[in-house]
């Protein structure tokens, strides 16, 4: 079936089709893939693009808005403290089913665009790394160490540097880079953190919290200078992660107010930086 895909007055014939595995399980709305012809994106918005990852909203209520919202600010807020970290835009988005088969005709959302694997690893001067599985040693430490704090701050459990039982390559919501002769872990799909806590989230039981927003450390355990050095970094980013929050567009003055009184609460711990890494190494894995 042929789709339309018009940007900034230019219209684009694109290939579409449905991603993801949790999220089409339980959204209405599954998150897509696009596919754009080389020669049609030329002078345009999508010049130089091929497929695009499209994070769409999982149903119709303004939680599932406010949900991407929050997706696209934890983007943010990791490529606030790394470089090797995907670049997202943020787009509202107006869809039209010209075929009419839909309650709703014409309606807008929010959506997501994710910068492609093979883009991130040209823009840091590295290549995909396709491997059945990492070893701790490899990896870049300093990116080790703050995408595991990261993932604490954001509330995120739903990750791993295991590879999927339906997959063979690792890892779970992570890609891997080389950069040079180090390995980078780079984070991606955050919509079961307790930042989004998201209303199908829910935490794995074997963790044996109640909820998403509960935190769980669940890096593994690397020096702790390493670790000081990443808390240390986001600390210092404070005001620019909240920031990111206060001013993401779409957002709702209560939303703001709560979200950043979640990551807020991180800071909070991290004001005593010794009993908080303390923390962190009785629960690496």
């Amino acid at each position: 079936m042929p789709f339309s895909f018009t940007a900034n007055g230019a219209e684009h014939s694109v290939k579409v089709r449905l991603r993801g595995k949790s999220r089409r399980r339980v959204c209405d709305f599954p998150p897509l893939r696009i596919k754009f012809s080389a020669a049609d994106t030329s002078q345009s918005t999508f010049e130089g693009q091929d497929k695009l990852k499209l994070v769409t909203h999982c149903r119709g209520s303004r939680a599932s808005q406010v949900d991407v919202l929050e997706e696209y600010a934890a983007y943010r807020i990791f490529s606030l403290i790394s470089e090797v970290g995907y670049r997202v835009r943020l787009l509202h988005i107006t869809y039209t089913d010209t075929d009419g088969g839909l309650k709703e005709n014409t309606f807008d959302r929010y959506g997501i665009v994710i910068e492609p694997a093979s883009k991130l690893a040209e823009r840091v001067g590295g290549q995909s790394a396709h491997v059945a599985g990492v070893s701790l040693g490899s990896l870049d430490v300093e990116q080790a160490a703050t995408v595991f704090i990261f993932q604490y701050l954001i509330g995120n459990t739903d990750w791993s540097l295991v590879t999927n039982d339906e997959d063979d390559t690792c890892c779970h919501n992570g890609d891997l880079i080389d950069i040079e002769s180090d390995r980078y872990y780079v984070p991606y799909d955050f919509d079961l953190s307790g930042l989004v806590n998201a209303r199908y989230a829910r935490p794995d039981p074997s963790l044996r919290i109640r909820k998403v927003t509960q935190r769980r450390y669940r890096g593994f355990c690397i020096p702790r200078e390493a670790l000081e050095n990443a808390l240390g970094k986001i600390i210092a980013r404070r005001g620019d992660i909240l920031d990111v929050i206060s001013q993401s567009p779409g957002l709702f003055e209560k939303e703001i107010v709560a979200t950043t009184s979640y990551i807020d609460k991180f800071f909070a711990e991290a004001s005593n930086t010794d009993k908080l890494l303390a923390s962190f190494e009785r629960r690496c894995l």
